[in-house]
């Protein structure tokens, strides 16, 4: 192109011409959906953040009340302390399970506390006596059962 042919709106030097950027109408129309997409998902990711953490919380507090509630029981003397032990047995099953395993009796209630500890101590070892021997006047291994109980309530939501 010769000069006796640029047009008059070409600027004469580099300094007069401005940045790149977008069309006014092209800016906006993109950014409402983009942002509504960020404020929802961000939205999303806090709600399922706290349902997380209020469930988290929720097993941590029945673990704690019940390593408590099995604290107190196992001060008491060897008779009283297997039946306190069975109540926070039988409330632990009818939190965590419901009221179906809770009534359960013998063979089953040894197996839904099996279950509910993952463990084979309530159907093989000496936690049978929840289930069959609760009011034997002699326990077998008094030692082993609190041991162990304190083990499976360290457990519980784990």
């Amino acid at each position: 192109m010769n000069p006796a042919n640029a047009p008059a709106d070409i600027p004469a030097s580099l300094d007069q011409l401005r940045g790149l950027h977008l069309p006014a109408e092209a800016a906006g129309a993109a950014q409402g959906p983009v942002v509504l997409a960020i404020a929802l998902g961000f939205t999303a990711a806090l709600l399922v953040g706290l349902v997380r953490f209020l469930r988290a919380r929720q097993r941590g507090t029945v673990r704690r009340v019940a390593a408590r509630e099995l604290a107190a029981a196992n001060a008491l003397p060897p008779g009283p302390r297997r039946v306190a032990q069975a109540r926070l047995l039988r409330r632990l099953a009818r939190t965590l399970r419901g009221d179906a395993a809770a009534s359960t009796q013998g063979n089953a209630w040894a197996a839904t506390l099996d279950g509910l500890f993952a463990t084979d101590f309530f159907t093989k070892g000496a936690g049978r006596t929840f289930a069959d021997g609760l009011y034997r006047r002699d326990p077998p291994e008094p030692e082993a059962i609190d041991a162990e109980l304190v083990r499976l309530m360290q457990r519980i939501g784990a």
